[in-house]
């Protein structure tokens, strides 16, 4: 007899008692949120690689006086490197060549290289204390995605729509979508970061492709008109429904639900990607790629298609950050792929009334240091990466508006004052959403487990209604 057949047909059902205690963490899951919210979904514009800090948000007038002296060891306090840097044997302060001012009455500072996220300081809370524990690029967008370093545990994404469910039923619950940096590279990003892990696994996220059709198998086959497909899943989940009442596999339910899903998304998603009824306005907003698929502008737009029609958790990601030799080239040219963009989401989501609703979070996984990796010239230069501090921005959902909290050292080297590690991040965001951090859990090998491990608290100055 097989475990399976065991679990089935054995002991007068136990296969059904196994699938009510599943059905019974779904249920208790189900019973949130746990406080009033102030958000009803996320959009994450999670930019892959590591934005440059000291270029971009972290202004230091004062490294125009170290520039190209060695960081002091009482800076670096003997903390880790990478392997591209550990070499090194010296490490030359390079102050950032782009200009900073203050926009606002916030009076944020902010680079020329972002002139339309400048634009909108007054929306955003910047953290600029942001830390984390992971020191490559791997594990460091596991830990942003999932609480953990190691690959395995369910995304934020599946966690939140665990928790919530979806808004609506004719799309997912959770979108991904990746825009590929213009040079071309970037660091690989694999299907886990946006994996249920030890969920089940309807609560995944849904990836829509840049080309061809945004989800696969959506066209009926030739030969067989939609009438035939429907009496086709109608008898195909009969069968289903046959082998849960068998084997009391979860898994079955969700095998049921996602064909039914797929048999929705073939109205939904060709209306949700037909951007004909556009205006021209709001296309402009975006800017030129905005109809172009696959580019992080059509990315935003749909994202703000996607709240529109109730996606819970819209996962975008841009490649190629990674800036560890031709800053000068690489950086500005993925500000000029993001940055209206953003700013165009911000502003849209906000006329549509639907910026108090969604939280809006722009980061990447680290930040970068303030010394120069690899050879320095007077035109370029390359910056290794920084888990010590950094930089992200929120806004919308509840997020206090033309906020900047946490301060880092003259060096832009290590933070002195707020700091706010990724598992508080992860356990903000929850709260803003109505979820208590600690409460949403799921019981795994024994443990019970979270998003934030056994770590986390929310960051109250950055709420609006602390």
């Amino acid at each position: 007899m097989t475990r399976r057949h065991f679990f089935g047909r054995g002991a007068t059902g136990i296969g059904m008692a196994a699938l009510a205690s599943l059905l019974k963490q779904d249920a208790e899951a189900a019973a949130l949120p746990h406080h009033k919210p102030s958000a009803k979904r996320v959009i994450y514009l999670f930019q892959s690689g590591g934005p440059s800090q000291m270029e971009l948000f972290d202004y230091k007038p004062r490294l125009v006086e170290f520039q190209g002296k060695d960081l002091p060891d009482s800076v670096r306090q003997g903390q880790r490197l990478t392997q591209m840097s550990a070499t090194q044997s010296s490490f030359p302060i390079v102050p950032s060549k782009y200009a900073f001012a203050r926009h606002g009455q916030s009076g944020a500072w902010v680079s020329e290289l972002l002139p339309h996220t400048a634009a909108l300081a007054d929306e955003l809370c910047f953290i600029k204390s942001m830390h984390t524990e992971a020191i490559n690029h791997d594990p460091a967008v596991t830990f942003f995605q999932t609480g953990s370093q190691i690959a395995g545990r369910p995304s934020m994404g599946s966690w939140v729509v665990y928790g919530l469910g979806a808004e609506t039923e004719d799309l997912p619950g959770f979108v991904v979508m990746i825009s590929p940096g213009g040079g071309g590279g970037g660091q690989p990003l694999y299907d886990r970061l946006w994996g249920s892990g030890f969920l089940p696994t309807r609560y995944q996220g849904v990836k829509f492709r840049s080309v061809g059709d945004p989800v696969l198998y959506l066209n009926d086959p030739p030969g067989f008109p939609q009438a035939n497909r429907r009496v086709y899943l109608d008898a195909l989940g009969e069968l289903n429904r046959m082998k849960h009442a068998a084997s009391g596999d979860s898994e079955v339910e969700t095998r049921i639900a996602q064909y039914e899903m797929a048999f929705r998304m073939q109205s939904s998603v060709p209306e949700l990607t037909d951007l004909s009824k556009e205006p021209q306005h709001v296309l402009d907003l975006y800017g030129p790629d905005a109809t172009k698929p696959g580019s992080y502008a059509y990315n935003c737009l749909l994202a703000r298609r996607l709240a529109e029609r109730g996606v819970r958790f819209i996962q975008l990601y841009h490649r190629d950050w990674d800036h560890h030799g031709g800053l000068t080239k690489g950086l500005p040219q993925r500000c000029r792929e993001t940055d209206q963009a953003s700013a165009a989401l911000i502003r849209d989501l906000k006329q549509r009334g639907l910026l108090d609703e969604t939280l809006v979070v722009w980061g990447g996984e680290f930040g970068r240091t303030v010394y120069c990796q690899g050879r320095l010239t007077a035109d370029d230069y390359g910056r290794d990466h920084h888990p010590r501090c950094f930089t992200m921005w929120m806004a919308g959902g509840g997020i206090q508006p033309g906020l900047s909290i946490g301060e880092t050292d003259d060096y832009g080297y290590n933070i002195t004052a707020d700091p706010v590690h990724v598992h508080d991040l992860q356990a903000t965001l929850l709260h803003c959403l109505g979820i208590d951090h600690t409460r949403l859990t799921f019981k795994f090998q024994g443990r019970h487990f979270r998003l934030t491990d056994v770590h986390g608290r929310v960051v109250k100055p950055v709420l609006r209604h602390a």
